[in-house]
């Protein structure tokens, strides 16, 4: 087992106290109340999301399949941080061990790099649609999309594995107070006995490359799709076109704006009050507000989910009266 060893004496203390939001008794059951409310509605969009292109047919093409995997993707993102933050809400304590430290880091960081390479790859999905309408059967073929699918998948979930194996062996010294609602690798590493300037090294190096690499690709591809838009000749097909790509141009905006403005300089000209919030965005408001802004702004979706929802209601109508 790990153990925290303390300056004040020689007694071991096996976990870290999670500070989050803190605030009255009653400040606490709000924020519980209110983040409950934001996990369930998050799960319950992502998962009608899935739902939906699972069971109808017409959605069976590589953008809502990119789409599905993206919305599954959300759910284990936002799973990684919110029903610990709601156990800590009614924790007198806010302790939290070492390995569910270890563990929380691996998955929250290694399913954001996940999250960059399916925006990096559904920008690509949508380049070649409309760049490329012709080619795009023939390129964007069912087994290009799944292998694009798996390496998103297997990269992502690599990617921090190596690092969270040397930090789980290393010792920790003095205060085990980390100012944040998670194990952010600044604070944790903070607490190390030694210093590890290489390993801050290494993770910073493993977060900046993502979004160094993966950014500019994005950028690029939508100045490639608006060039290609304005050459839309019907007013409609400009249309379906900016609002296919407006919903995923949101999505990165809210994911890689909050990244940037957390990770894009160093963490230590913010307090820790604005490292919560500006983390909150990219952890839980993209994944409550993804199903709502690709719901909204995509006719094909919506009529999917009002036929997926009406078979439901149809299913439970039966089932009642039998």
């Amino acid at each position: 087992m790990k153990s925290f060893y303390t300056h004040s004496n020689s007694s071991t203390i096996t976990g870290f106290i999670l500070l989050g939001f803190p605030c009255p008794r009653e400040g606490q059951i709000l924020l519980f109340v209110l983040f409950s409310a934001v996990y369930l509605l998050t799960l319950m969009g992502n998962a009608s999301i899935i739902c939906a292109v699972r069971w109808d047919l017409r959605l069976h093409t590589p953008m809502y399949i990119l789409l599905a995997n993206f919305s599954f993707l959300e759910i284990w993102y936002v799973t990684s941080t919110v029903p610990n933050m709601l156990a800590n809400f009614l924790s007198d304590t806010k302790v939290i061990s070492f390995s569910g430290c270890f563990l929380q880091f691996y998955f929250f960081f290694s399913l954001g790099c996940t999250e960059c390479f399916f925006l990096a790859v559904m920008v690509f999905d949508r380049c070649l649609a409309i760049c490329r309408p012709l080619h795009y059967p023939s390129i964007m073929t069912r087994h290009l999309c799944t292998n694009l699918v798996l390496v998103c998948w297997i990269l992502g979930l690599f990617w921090f594995l190596i690092p969270i194996i040397i930090i789980s062996q290393m010792s920790f010294c003095g205060s085990r107070i980390i100012d944040h609602f998670l194990c952010d690798p600044g604070p944790l590493l903070a607490l190390t006995c030694k210093k590890t300037a290489v390993m801050e090294l290494v993770i910073s190096t493993l977060i900046a490359i993502p979004l160094v690499i993966f950014f500019p690709f994005i950028m690029v591809s939508y100045a490639l799709i608006l060039k290609a838009v304005l050459k839309v000749p019907s007013a409609p097909g400009k249309r379906k076109a900016f609002n296919t790509c407006g919903s995923h141009l949101a999505v990165v905006s809210l994911f890689y704006g909050s990244v940037l403005v957390m990770y894009g300089s160093p963490t230590s000209e913010y307090e820790a009050g604005m490292q919560k919030i500006v983390t909150l965005f990219y952890s839980v408001l993209t994944p409550l507000l993804n199903p709502v802004i690709y719901s909204l702004r995509n006719k094909d979706m919506k009529k999917a989910l009002k036929r997926f929802l009406g078979k439901q209601r149809a299913l439970i109508k039966n089932a009642l009266h039998n």
